[in-house]
């Protein structure tokens, strides 16, 4: 069984350029709005594009052929489409740019400029006589030389001794070609680098004459040297895509299955005019626009769907969490509540409105929502959670606090529970530990960063000695979006402005996915006004540094500083951390699934068995473990065993107390960890790290600490031995790679004993660890006792 690409259903290669992106948007979008955040050189994603050269004029009405073709066979698919011609005008274009929204004409020599198409990986060459019958995944799959149908023989099969045909299918991986001479023709692929496919991806119409059918399996059929005049089987399936725009547009809409966005909004957009578009196709595209960040576009497209339609619960339940991203609270109110009025959608609605009420501040109305999900369906998830949420909240609430508010310290963060990722569990307190022995309520006030900040709340933080903002990823546009900030921390600009109480924004890094559309304009006007109001201004790697100061007035950009994670330096801030007498001989693994598309792009069945051969490579050495931060960290391990036959032990930390966290990572000798976290506590705790490198943030971590070699790319070809290699070459030399962690982490905790000193200043704090230590046997105070070390059993289901 071969295990779906997250490509087909959740993210695709970014658009090369603004104007390609931009063809995807209505058309009042602007190119800062439609951008999408690219950082393939620091992730090594792979860039993918087709390319068609047209001969001429002539060409044109094949290439709409082909287009139409390629749609409606993979309607999932849709890549960038470089059309390369000889110096035609724009305009000859305006017909294909209605049937794909990604195309990029360019003026070339001929077909052989298919050899030196910039800014990508791989290119997939097609030609204006061929149609796509099916689907294209396999060859989007290939990794290495450039693949070909051999030319045929003179009675038809394909002979590989005979070179390839310059009128083929070619599958291109740049960085297999000389760059500095690329093929002048299709004859010139040095025979070891080409790869041989199989007949039915570049299949002869020439081969079937007036009366043959095509053979069942053909991808894509080719047209060349074919007669016009013929007519047959072969004929009858290409003229299927001979279709005008608006029934092109008909069938794609009708095909079942999800389609790709970008083809979605460009096909279904604008509506015709006529009667009401099915309710099933406007939900699906502001579902889209909900993705993107444009949720005042979804709220545009289901506000008029809706209008005096009671009696259609998912869209109002969109609609609702729509308008709640725009901080439009009443309004989503009134719509998830009529989404209540269907068994079938109550839990999901009432969970929406514990999550809304809980954001206000209403925590027994969040309570009460909750309770109400879980009467219509006891089993729902997140009904549950947020019910044992906010009744734990209602009973802290209820605990006294011996100090008085201006000897606390006000922090904002993410302060993750239940089953959340351990990370965001772990981080808050190594925060609190920077500033004081004492990381309990006493000292610190919470405010989530999710919460509004409204006047009560305002009140509250102006009460306090200081207020401390991070660490962990705040700058991330759509984890609990808002319409008041852009960003994590829902906090009004006005409502900012008049924060008195000196403010620190301390260790929080510029979150974007490579790839990730958003939409920059609140968010920029959102940074500025922090960075002005911040006394101090601090993220956690140089990258988050320049993205920062990329988005910021050159007066405010010397404001930013780098002040590393703390959970970078955790051994430094408690001595309990110090080099155990004994690890356990075991090796770690942890992989993120959150925005799987944007991560893997067409490459997860690749990582997956690039990481099988690493992990039995591995095993010869230590015993191999899965960490998982979260539940859905769990898929990597179920995945691993359906495809290839491996089992791995689940240490589930999300399970796990603050200190049984650590432990286990300051136990290990190794840990290969995606998740940011995965990498910083780990190697806080004097663990070293190996990074699959799936977000720019991985890859930022590494270059601070002047180890770039201790990440791999999850798009590297060679993934699994390159990884099998480095982790074996650790566990060789263990001493060794502690001390080189060590060495690197007092770089690290060199900057954060400056920033911390300048801090200090600011709050009138002593030095924490300049405090009295806690008397033997009474460690000092840190996050509540936590559930023991939880181990799933090997096997796990």
């Amino acid at each position: 069984m071969t295990h779906p690409d997250p490509a087909t259903t959740s993210g695709s290669t970014p658009a090369a350029t603004t104007d390609s992106t931009r063809a995807a948007e209505p058309a009042s979008a602007t190119a800062t709005t439609a951008s999408a955040d690219d950082r393939r050189a620091v992730t090594g994603k792979r860039r993918i594009a087709f390319a068609v050269h047209v001969a001429g004029a002539d060409d044109l009405p094949g290439l709409h052929t082909l287009l139409r073709s390629l749609a409606l066979t993979n309607p999932a698919l849709c890549e960038d489409l470089v059309v390369l011609h000889p110096g035609l005008p724009d305009t000859a274009f305006d017909a294909a740019r209605r049937l794909h929204p990604r195309l990029l004409p360019r003026p070339a020599a001929g077909r052989h400029d298919v050899f030196r198409v910039d800014g990508y990986d791989t290119v997939v060459a097609l030609t204006p006589a061929m149609v796509v019958l099916g689907r294209l995944d396999a060859l989007l799959r290939l990794r290495t030389g450039v693949a070909a149908v051999p030319r045929p023989e003179p009675d038809g099969p394909p002979d590989p001794r005979g070179g390839v045909p310059d009128d083929g299918l070619l599958v291109i991986q740049r960085q297999d070609l000389d760059h500095a001479v690329p093929p002048a023709v299709a004859q010139d692929i040095p025979e070891s680098r080409l790869v041989p496919l199989d007949s039915r991806y570049d299949f002869r119409a020439l081969r079937l004459g007036d009366d043959l059918a095509v053979p069942e399996g053909v991808v894509v059929l080719n047209f060349a040297d074919v007669p016009t005049s013929c007519t047959g089987p072969a004929h009858a399936d290409r003229a299927r895509f001979d279709l005008d725009d608006q029934a092109f547009r008909a069938a794609y809409l009708a095909l079942p299955g999800t389609g790709h966005p970008d083809l979605l909004l460009h096909l279904a957009l604008p509506f015709p005019s006529g009667p009401r578009p099915p309710i099933d196709l406007v939900r699906q595209l502001a579902e889209i626009h909900r993705g993107r960040g444009h949720h005042d576009r979804a709220v545009a497209l289901l506000g008029e769907a809706v209008a005096g339609r009671p009696d259609l619960p998912r869209c109002h339940e969109t609609l609702g969490v729509c308008l709640m991203a725009l901080s439009r609270y009443e309004e989503a109110e009134t719509h998830l509540l009529l989404a209540t009025a269907s068994p079938d959608f109550a839990p999901r609605a009432f969970g929406q409105l514990a999550r809304l009420a809980w954001l206000l501040g209403r925590t027994e109305d969040a309570r009460g929502y909750a309770l109400a999900g879980l009467e219509t369906d006891p089993t729902d998830a997140n009904c549950r959670a947020w019910y044992a949420r906010t009744s734990e909240m209602t009973a802290a609430e209820r605990e006294p606090v011996s100090t008085r508010p201006g000897e606390q310290l006000a922090h904002v963060a993410l302060f993750a529970d239940g089953e959340e990722n351990a990370g965001d569990k772990v981080l808050p307190e190594a925060v609190r530990s920077c500033f004081t022995a004492d990381t309990g309520p006493d000292r610190w006030h919470q405010q989530h960063a999710h919460l509004l900040v409204d006047e009560a709340a305002l009140e509250r933080l102006n009460a306090r000695r200081a207020v401390i903002v991070g660490g962990g990823g705040l700058f991330l546009p759509d984890t609990a979006p808002n319409g008041n900030s852009g960003w994590q921390w829902n906090i009004p600009d006005d409502v900012l402005a008049r924060i008195t109480a000196p403010l620190a924004v301390f260790a929080v890094g510029y979150n974007v996915f490579d790839g990730q559309r958003y939409r920059r304009e609140r968010f920029a006007a959102s940074l500025r006004a922090l960075v002005e109001r911040s006394a101090f201004f601090g993220l956690r790697n140089h990258g988050s540094v320049a993205r920062v100061r990329e988005l910021l007035p050159e007066s405010l950009r010397e404001k930013v500083r780098y002040q590393p994670c703390p959970t970078t330096v955790a051994r430094h801030l408690d001595p309990r951390l110090a080099e155990p007498a004994e690890r356990e001989d075991t090796v770690l693994v942890n992989c993120a699934y959150d925005r799987a598309g944007l991560r893997f792009g067409h490459d997860y069945s690749h990582f997956l068995a690039e990481m099988a051969a690493a992990i039995r490579a591995v095993s010869a050495s230590a015993e191999v473990r899965y960490a998982a931060h979260m539940p859905a960290d769990e898929r990597f391990v179920d995945d691993l065993r359906r495809e290839h036959g491996l089992t791995l032990p689940v240490d589930p930390l999300y399970l796990l107390s603050n200190d049984a966290i650590r432990d286990l990572y300051r136990r290990t000798r190794l840990v290969i960890g995606m998740r940011g976290h995965a990498g910083m506590i780990p190697f806080g705790c004097g663990t070293p790290v190996i990074s699959l490198v799936s977000h720019p943030k991985l890859a930022y971590f590494l270059a601070d600490i002047d180890r770039p070699d201790w990440g791999v790319s999850v798009h590297e070809r060679a993934l699994g031995a390159r990884l099998a290699e480095r982790a074996r070459a650790v566990l060789a030399d263990h001493p060794a790679a502690v001390a080189d962690v060590h060495d690197r982490q007092g770089l690290l905790w060199s900057v954060t004993q400056d920033n911390l000193a300048r801090l200090r200043e600011l709050t009138g704090l002593p030095d924490p660890l300049g405090e009295p230590a806690a008397p033997p046997g009474l460690p000092a105070p840190r996050s509540a006792a936590g559930r023991d070390h939880v181990t799933r059993p090997r096997g796990r289901a």
